[in-house]
């Protein structure tokens, strides 16, 4: 008999270590640590530690990923929580960059406006900006992140000396209706987010947290629009 019908015939047997029990006593079985051989059980069980050690370690992870994310929901909160309470429309603008670089520890933050309703027209956070700002908002389906490659938006970063290395770049959108919640509705500004730090905001980040901030500033902002 071949390895496979030896292994095919135990499978396919499975009483048979039942009925001749002495055998367990007397199979060696190579240790993958050194070079003595070692019995079945002795195996089996340094196969169940080698198992057990890599659930802990699972377990381990997924405990940090809880924690992180408790972490990450509860700044959540505390940022919406002020956003709420700000009962001032032109001071919206600055209050959820200031929140974010607290918040979340980020360096630098800033957001831009267009075409906000004429009491607002003046403020800092309206200033003009191009034609080509825009059309990057609008094709933005998701937040932009990785190296800040020359970006207009990123030149209007502040809180900081140092050049922005990396960026996340959010469109901040109206939302056409209740009903229809249209995530890729026309864009009225831009959030960025920089940070001297190269591997802060990188391609392969996820972006889920950056497009539900996107979605609640939006919210918020859609006060200085016209009506």
């Amino acid at each position: 008999m071949n390895d496979r019908e030896v292994a095919d015939y135990l499978l396919a047997n499975p009483d048979f270590f039942v009925e001749h029990a002495e055998l367990l006593a007397t199979i060696k079985l190579g240790n993958p640590h050194g070079k003595a051989a070692v019995s079945l059980q002795e195996r089996q069980m340094e196969m169940l530690r080698e198992k057990n050690k890599h659930l802990e370690l699972r377990l381990s992870e997924l405990l940090r990923y809880g924690h992180e994310n408790d972490s990450i929901a509860a700044k959540t909160v505390h940022w919406v929580s002020h956003v709420l309470a700000e009962r001032d429309p032109h001071a919206l603008p600055r209050l959820i960059a200031e929140q974010l670089r607290q918040e979340f520890d980020v360096p630098q933050a800033v957001l831009r406006l267009w075409d906000v309703a004429d009491a607002y027209a003046q403020a800092s956070f309206a200033k003009h900006t191009g034609e080509e700002v825009r059309l990057y908002a609008n094709s933005l389906e998701v937040p932009y992140c990785g190296a800040n490659t020359g970006f207009e938006a990123a030149q209007w970063l502040e809180g900081g000396d140092e050049t922005p290395q990396s960026v996340a770049i959010v469109a901040l959108r109206k939302r056409v209706s209740a009903e229809e919640r249209d995530p890729s509705g026309e864009a009225f500004g831009l959030l960025v987010l920089g940070s001297p730090d190269p591997r802060r905001f990188h391609d392969g980040m996820a972006t889920d947290l950056l497009r539900k901030i996107g979605t609640l500033a939006s919210a918020g902002l859609t006060r200085l629009l016209p009506h």
